[in-house]
């Protein structure tokens, strides 16, 4: 099941036409076709060759001339996958998994580490994310499904948004976009460009309002104009963790009473070339709020991919979308099998 599959009315339910401030249709900006089975492997090839070629270099310079995997073998494994951004605790883990597995069958060939590697961190994230395939938003008539974005100001927060919102609309979801980054006019502009090209309805106040101030508005036209999906865009500032717990505090209880369970999900945006930084931050917004999923930006530019691995094991957050570029289409919902299968080439 495609991006799109998860998102489609039911056939005899006309799609949503509702446009832009600017009366822009949703189709506007947005490409016509989904890509193939094929040019969507093909995208995320490209989009991880990086992080692919740096792990898969450093790994064949771990394992040239050796025979049998011992310990020294894997003290250099241990290197590589911490040098590619999987982290301290989750490279810890997976070695002790191919440890137990030479100790159960005595010799293993050096040559089969990439097999072995491959096989423990698709288990790795099979743990994290639970057995469910296919990850969609659970957007039920009558009743606009909320979601809080929440991140630091330079992950990719405000496009992430965009691209989101322009993909929803292309499935045929009315989408409205609350703009409560209040504190940076270049991030309200920013969402301003993103909702007219998407065709979705953007709610905003002027610089330095209340954020849960345009996050009652934009819940309350949502719920008027028969929304399916609300984004809520929020300030992004680490500089003091109990102002940023305070506030998001706020604006969700805010949302509960225009909409009872709102926000349906709080989704982290991740910048994945910031490496283990980006586990920092996620340290930092697990504990200012609940945090339910996780996007994971910027892949495509970087060799720090790894962190993909790392961040979904440590935090057993579900990673619901990753960027692999900059087009609207290129942000793509995670899928562990792909992921890997992009990474270590196509199992047989």
């Amino acid at each position: 099941m495609g991006f799109f599959d998860l998102f489609k009315k039911k056939q005899d339910t006309p799609q949503a036409s509702q446009a832009g401030a600017d009366g822009q249709s949703a189709a506007d900006g947005v490409s016509a076709a989904e890509p193939s089975a094929e040019e969507r492997r093909e995208e995320l090839d490209a989009g991880l060759e990086k992080t692919k070629s740096g792990l898969f270099s450093k790994l064949a310079r771990a394992v040239a001339g050796r025979s049998t995997v011992d310990e020294s073998v894997l003290d250099d494994l241990e290197e590589v996958l911490i040098t590619s951004d999987v982290g301290v605790e989750t490279t810890v883990k997976i070695i002790r998994r191919i440890e137990e597995r030479v100790a159960r069958d005595k010799y293993m060939n050096a040559a089969e580490l990439n097999g072995i590697l491959r096989d423990e961190i698709s288990a790795l994230m099979e743990e994290a994310h639970g057995s469910e395939r296919d990850f969609g938003l659970d957007v039920q008539p009558g009743t606009p499904y909320v979601l809080m974005v929440v991140g630091v100001n330079g992950a990719g927060k405000t496009t992430t948004i965009g691209k989101l919102a322009a993909q929803l609309r292309k499935a045929g979801r009315k989408v409205w976009i609350g703009a409560a980054d209040t504190f940076r006019a270049a991030a309200i502009d920013q969402l301003a460009v993103w909702a007219e090209r998407a065709g979705a309805t953007m709610i905003r106040q002027e610089m330095g309002s209340d954020p849960a101030s345009v996050a009652f508005d934009t819940l309350k036209s949502a719920l008027a104009n028969g929304a399916d999906v609300v984004l809520i865009d929020t300030a992004g500032r680490l500089h003091n963790k109990v102002g940023l717990m305070n506030e998001l505090t706020k604006i969700r209880n805010v949302m509960d009473k225009v909409i009872p369970g709102a926000p349906h999900e709080v989704m982290l945006v991740l910048d994945g070339s910031t490496g283990q930084n980006a586990f920092e931050q996620a340290r930092q917004f697990t504990q200012a709020t609940q945090v339910t999923s996780l996007a994971i930006t910027k892949l495509d530019g970087t060799a720090k991919g790894g962190v993909v691995i790392g961040i979904s094991d440590q935090f057993h957050i579900p990673v619901r979308y990753i960027g692999i570029g900059e087009g609207i289409d290129q942000l793509r919902m995670f899928d562990r099998r792909e992921f890997v299968d992009a990474l270590f080439g196509e199992k047989h």
